[in-house]
């Protein structure tokens, strides 16, 4: 086997240790990431995100929308109650049976199943939005997922990604009980920093870069830097102090 191969099959195995790391991180947190995204829907937070997807999306018909890194639900709960048809996938199969329970104790419907967000099985131009949010900062490899996230659009569609720029933060433990991230142990808080350090992502500051690639790609692109003050309004849950951007790319 000559070098190249050599480097690309090591490469490859790499990928995938970190991408079976990633999927345990999230595996592990399932339930108690569940409790907070619950938290929020049932608080103002709920209705402060329900009223930016409605001042964004468009209006007046059903769209179809697939939402990346669902995690519990938050978003496919949000949409589907909204009337939409919304399709939801996660990495993590303990993610996803919170969010097939949440979606049921909400009297809403919405499917879901397990696929990598960066090599998605769906057909060319299927999906009128696709939503994420808090999932590429994890990606081993966000431009193969924002072309495949372009790739399942359909012309005039919508891109919608909330992110923030955690590249250069190092995570610790939270001592305040009302922050969305307390109690989470030391070992979760050390496996968090060597993903966010070892995905490429972090090299980049944001969401300067994600605007510069999707334009690659010939989508018209929106930012918001700074969405914090508008969907964290609940005064009972305390976030972290880096903006959460807003990014509305058009296909």
């Amino acid at each position: 086997m000559d070098s190249k191969n050599v480097w690309r099959n090591r490469e490859q195995e790499d990928y995938t240790a970190l991408h079976r790391e990633i999927e345990s991180y999230w595996d592990v947190r399932s339930k108690a990431f569940s409790k907070v995204r619950l938290r929020e829907l049932a608080g103002p937070s709920g209705k402060a995100w329900k009223s930016l997807l409605e001042e964004k999306l468009p209006q007046g018909r059903i769209l179809r929308v697939l939402d990346i890194g669902t995690g519990a639900g938050f978003f496919a709960i949000l949409l589907a109650g909204m009337g939409h048809e919304v399709v939801g996938i996660d990495m993590s199969g303990d993610m996803l049976h919170e969010a097939k329970q949440n979606v049921i104790a909400s009297g809403v419907s919405a499917k879901f199943q397990k696929m990598d967000a960066q090599a998605l099985t769906f057909a060319d131009e299927s999906f009128d939005v696709v939503i994420s949010r808090n999932l590429t900062w994890t990606l081993p490899d966000a431009m193969a997922a924002y072309r495949e996230w372009r790739r399942v659009l359909k012309p005039g569609g919508l891109l919608l990604n909330f992110d923030s720029d955690y590249g250069l933060e190092t995570f610790s433990r939270k001592e305040d009980q009302a922050n969305v991230h307390a109690n989470i142990e030391q070992k979760l808080v050390d496996t968090c920093n060597a993903i966010k350090d070892a995905v490429r992502i972090s090299t980049h500051r944001r969401p300067a870069w994600d605007a510069a690639y999707l334009q690659e790609l010939d989508m018209t692109v929106d930012i918001e830097p700074d969405i914090a003050g508008r969907v964290h309004n609940d005064p009972s849950m305390h976030y972290d102090s880096v903006p959460l951007f807003a990014i509305f790319a058009r296909k």
